[in-house]
């Protein structure tokens, strides 16, 4: 770096932090976006410039869902070994979000003081990413279709995606999820070093492909595939019977591995987390350590404990993710140990503005086992109307379901702590902007 960067460095890094103080002073938010903003204006290669710095490397975590959970747990893992991580855990994962992460362990002229950046990125914009870091490992979790107002189909991010990554250096590692056949086929086509995680539990197949399925057809030549079984959406073990396109041959047993969150994709999660810290040179023993006494996320099945009652809320954006929310919930619905749950619809900017995904989720499965389902958000009668019309659709002698409208989402959230008794758990499932405000109602305090 001469020495006109170097001043240039010192200068956003300067503005960057007080812009940070004064954001943080003045109560306006977390200032996770607009230090990044600003402080590229005074130097259009910081990012670069900042990713060079991190003396062990940068590890990329992209995909539609799982980003948070599994790059906490990462983070988590090298933590516990000593490392110090720059990880933008605020979700704000657009450039400006990782400049503003990055200039965050940096020192006053611009030092970077992190051993690991572990950046959780937008699915839409590696290409722009890879630019301008050259990154130590790309994990990539799934390719699931998330906000339709937003993002094209998966197959056409997946090409994107290749052609960013092809001209990396060759020992840049890949992680892909095996049992996604978009991601399979694009490790396939790499020539960098190629991982896979992925599920060898057929216990644990769906009993039919749901309605929220993105990629049966073979991303080689087009036919549809052959599934011995499916573990959420897309993902599962498949084969083309015209071309020979197949599942790639994961690292390990999945089996083997613990879990201690719920929900088939938090499996995914755990491995994924897991491989990525083998390929970092830290032994099993010690990763399982961390897994077992791993805290979720917030939001991402966290667990608090409000009036008495046990309460787990499960962000939920998009047809996959709440289809696993929804089995999830129901194995412990089975159990008697939860009758109410909360579901809240937001339609704002991080939630994506068209809410019509509600009508892949197979909400049928939720109402089936009857209780309490109490409604709310911006988008309250869309989402009501989704499950009166699913109530509908089920036989006579199913279980009712309460369905309980609140327009107030204050109001909806306390009337779901009194239909819960101290021996069971409610379960919130919301949106992104609604979790927020779900939580801060929980906590008495808003997550900005």
């Amino acid at each position: 770096m001469n020495l006109f960067d170097r001043i240039r460095l010192g200068l956003a890094v300067g503005v960057a932090k007080t812009v940070t103080a004064g954001v943080r002073f003045l109560g306006l938010g977390a200032a996770s976006v607009l230090p990044g903003e600003i402080s590229r204006r005074f130097h259009p290669r910081l990012l670069s410039l900042l990713c060079e710095q991190v003396k062990q490397g940068v590890i990329l975590v992209v995909g539609t869902n799982g980003k948070t959970t599994t790059s906490l747990l990462l983070r988590t893992i090298l933590e516990n070994q000593g490392y110090k991580v720059a990880h933008n855990d605020t979700g704000a994962n657009l450039i400006n979000g990782l400049v503003t992460t990055l200039l965050n362990k940096t020192n006053l002229i611009g030092k970077l003081q992190a051993d690991y950046a572990i950046l959780e990125v937008d699915e839409n914009i590696v290409p722009l990413i890879l630019n301008d870091c050259k990154p130590r490992i790309i994990l990539a979790l799934n390719l699931f279709r998330d906000q339709l107002d937003r993002y094209g189909e998966v197959d056409t991010i997946s090409q994107r995606w290749q052609k960013a990554i092809a001209p990396l250096a060759s020992d840049t590692v890949i992680i892909l999820n095996a049992d996604d056949p978009t991601l399979s086929y694009l490790g396939q086509q790499l020539a960098q070093k190629v991982r896979y995680f992925g599920l060898s539990e057929p216990d644990l197949y769906l009993e039919e492909i749901p309605h929220a399925v993105d990629s049966i057809y073979c991303p080689s030549c087009g036919y549809p595939l052959n599934y011995k079984g499916v573990y959420l959406s897309h993902l599962g073990d498949f084969t083309c019977p015209s071309c020979g396109f197949s599942k790639s041959q994961t690292a390990f047993h999945s089996k083997d591995w613990p879990q201690i969150l719920i929900g088939v994709y938090n499996k995914y999660n755990t491995l994924a987390a897991g491989l990525v810290a083998q390929e970092l040179g830290i032994n099993t023993p010690e990763i399982f350590a961390t897994v077992n006494n791993f805290k979720a996320a917030f939001g991402r099945a966290e667990e608090l404990t409000i009036e008495g009652k046990h309460v787990r809320i499960l962000l939920s954006k998009n047809p996959v993710g709440m289809n696993e929310t929804i089995r999830a919930v129901n194995e412990i619905k089975k159990t008697g140990k939860s009758s109410t749950t909360l579901l809240v619809l937001n339609d704002r900017t991080p939630d994506g503005t068209d809410v019509s995904w509600i009508w892949d989720v197979d909400t049928e499965t939720l109402v089936s086992l009857g209780g309490n389902l109490v409604v709310s958000g911006d988008r309250i009668y869309d989402l009501a109307l989704r499950l009166q019309y699913s109530q509908e659709t089920q036989p006579e002698e199913a279980d009712q379901v309460k369905l309980i409208i609140k327009e107030n989402l204050q109001e909806a959230v306390q009337t779901a702590l009194n239909l819960s008794s101290e021996n069971e758990t409610l379960h919130i499932i919301p949106t992104y902007s609604a979790m927020l405000e779900v939580r801060g109602i929980l906590t008495g305090r808003q997550i900005l």
